[in-house]
């Protein structure tokens, strides 16, 4: 599955609840959390519910809520959001600190009768450096990095070069990557600034991350394109496995491909292009 671009949509707008999958989004995230106004929460709620089960209401992309982080009030949002039979395949846990709370979110759901997998956003310091235990949860299968949040939560003055970030955004891929969960970047969240979106989601990818968050549909076509193999690339990597047959049948374990020497970790990286490829192609 693809988790290129992951887009928030206001949960208390259902008209944007319902364009957010033709947007070409692979992702789309209704937000139950810092996009409604505390005294909409149950309006919202409402509104995120009858989406969810509008029989009209058939997306080819995953659908997921982004719930609130207290325990009760994420009580209340799944009891309304999740009744019925709604269309749904994952669930956000915003500002995840611990592995401790991706299982409470984890027994929450499931006490509501689903069992979903979880996006945690490590957002804060202390999410952050449990990153690691987080992504380790069985129920987590997303792992997104959040600098707006974290930024607030140390008290750093956010750049567009992102210099006071940097340790953290490398921190939650290295935990994603270790746990085998996704990993997906922040925001950019200048809608209007497309050139800078490009350039840092094509620096999240060189990370290691493997979709972008975005907050406007604009946004969606670019971070799709940063995540998805370029023909050049997809070459290389066509030519490299290619290769790779021939010398695993001469049982050569170092082979050269257009004047470079392949060893295991660019057999590694082609095998990841081609998987980026098809998980694009898949939708």
């Amino acid at each position: 599955m693809a988790r290129r671009s992951v887009l928030f949509s206001p949960g208390d707008q259902p008209a944007l609840m319902h364009k957010a999958p033709g947007t070409g989004a692979d992702t789309v995230v209704f937000d139950l959390e810092d996009a409604v106004a505390p005294g909409r929460k149950d309006e919202a709620r409402e509104a995120v519910n009858e989406v969810l089960t509008d029989p009209a209401f058939d997306p080819d992309c995953e659908v997921c809520v982004r719930i609130n982080p207290d325990p009760r009030t994420a009580d209340a949002d799944l009891e309304v959001a999740l009744r019925g039979d709604p269309r749904i395949d994952a669930v956000m846990l915003p500002k995840a600190t611990s592995g401790a709370d991706a299982r409470e979110a984890d027994e929450l759901l499931r006490t509501h009768g689903y069992d979903l997998p979880l996006f945690a956003l490590c957002e804060s310091a202390e999410g952050v450096l449990h990153a690691e235990e987080i992504a380790a949860t069985p129920a987590v299968d997303a792992v997104a990095f959040g600098a707006e949040d974290l930024s607030a939560d140390i008290g750093a003055t956010r750049t567009e070069e992102g210099a006071e970030v940097a340790y953290a955004r490398q921190h939650v891929v290295l935990a994603a990557a270790a746990g085998d969960a996704d990993a997906i970047d922040t925001l950019v969240t200048d809608i209007e600034a497309t050139e800078r979106l490009a350039e840092d989601a094509a620096f999240a990818k060189q990370l290691g991350y493997d979709g972008k968050m975005a907050i406007h549909p604009a946004q969606v076509s670019v971070i799709n394109d940063a995540f998805t193999p370029d023909d050049e690339t997809l070459e290389w990597a066509r030519r490299v496995l290619a290769a790779r047959e021939e010398a695993d049948a001469d049982d050569r374990g170092v082979f050269r491909v257009d004047d470079e020497m392949i060893d295991a970790p660019l057999i590694a990286r082609a095998e990841r292009v081609m998987e980026r490829y098809r998980a694009a192609e898949d939708g």
